[in-house]
């Protein structure tokens, strides 16, 4: 463990030795016969700086060496891993994001930090993401993953939408938001920018993606829009509901001893349409990738909605008894428009994430 001189001011050094069972020193004259401040760095698989406070930044953006830590970084040649943690204005400071660009053209891999509670009463954008987030970022940097998406903008919904009944009651769907996640843990690792709007999900947020929050089918579209215009990939992997009842009762549904009345419902906006629709009336925009999720008939379902929708590429899995929703792994077939079908092995959904990420960068420009 590698600390700067004020982190050993605000945490002592005797308590950073017994948390991480190792030596601990922000010196570069401590141990001068064992070269630390060059063999630490020759030696790492994977440097991480967390938290990276605006001044490490700044320091390792202009090179800076007046540490053990800065020193470490300018003889890393593994991949380096900043977790920013500061206050709402450091953060949006032009020159921390002059910084971080910089940074993150030589390379680098800067989360972006979390939005919650700060020091003090203040919150807002800037707080250090969760430990086990950052954590999962680091393995997926370490599995050896490329950086093909540095400096994209990719888009992935998550989820299942609910069309309220009543208050109380909503029409809804067996979607976890795993795979739609693991999407975007991925592209995170790979370096994109990442937004993603999640319906209706019970999972920590992946360190550094800017998470929007919907509930139904309507709120998820206005989102989708808003920041597709600005994304080189869309991936849709949310189950979107069909369908929504055409009046919602504003006080819940009681029980009176007859038969209650049929929830007549309408159809929802097909949101995937839409892009593709967008799309080829622009002449340009970004990747589309869909997700059909069938019971049966699945590669005639899928080969169907991947020409009326207009996508790249379609992610076609099989669901029901105990298949895709709620589970670790998963198994598909990405159909391509004008292409050969790939199939993808049962296994972690990362895994999948990965054949995904790796057929939309061959289309980036």
């Amino acid at each position: 463990m590698v600390p700067t001189r004020e982190a050993l001011r605000f945490v002592g050094e005797p308590t950073w030795a017994a948390l991480s069972g190792n030596p601990v020193t922000a010196e570069v004259w401590e141990s001068v016969h064992e070269v630390p401040h060059v063999r630490i760095g020759q030696r790492a698989d994977l440097v991480v700086v967390a938290p990276a406070t605006a001044d490490v930044l700044a320091k390792a953006a202009h090179g800076i060496a007046g540490d053990l830590l800065t020193n470490t970084l300018l003889t890393a040649r593994c991949p380096v891993v900043f977790a920013p943690a500061m206050h709402t204005e450091m953060w949006e400071h032009p020159a921390t994001r002059a910084n971080v660009a910089t940074l993150r053209e030589r390379g680098a891999l800067v989360i972006d930090p979390a939005v919650g509670r700060l020091t003090g009463a203040d919150s807002g954008r800037g707080r250090l993401p969760d430990p086990p987030e950052i954590f999962e970022f680091c393995r997926r940097v370490l599995a050896g993953r490329p950086s093909d998406l540095a400096g994209r903008h990719v888009l992935v919904s998550a989820g299942g939408t609910r069309e309220a009944i009543d208050p109380v009651r909503f029409i809804g769907n067996r979607s976890s938001g795993l795979q739609g996640y693991a999407l975007a843990r991925t592209a995170l690792a790979r370096g994109a920018q990442v937004t993603l709007i999640a319906a209706n999900v019970a999972l920590p947020d992946p360190a550094g993606a800017k998470v929007v929050r919907v509930e139904s089918a309507r709120q998820l579209r206005e989102a989708v829009v808003e920041a597709a215009g600005q994304a080189d990939a869309v991936v849709m992997a949310a189950a979107v509901a069909d369908f929504r009842p055409a009046s919602r009762s504003d006080s819940k549904i009681k029980k009176s001893g007859a038969e209650p009345d049929p929830i007549h419902l309408v159809q929802n906006p097909d949101i995937l349409a839409e892009l593709g629709e967008r799309r080829r009336e622009e002449g340009a925009g970004p990747v589309i990738v869909g997700f059909a999720a069938e019971t049966d008939d699945v590669l005639e379902n899928g080969r169907a909605k991947l020409e009326r929708k207009g996508c790249d590429l379609l992610v076609v899995n099989q669901v029901g008894d105990g298949l895709a929703f709620g589970t670790p792994d998963n198994a598909a077939v990405v159909l391509v428009a004008g292409g050969d079908p790939v199939e993808i092995a049962r296994g972690p959904k990362e895994d999948l994430a990965d054949v995904v990420w790796d057929l939309v960068a061959a289309r980036l420009p």
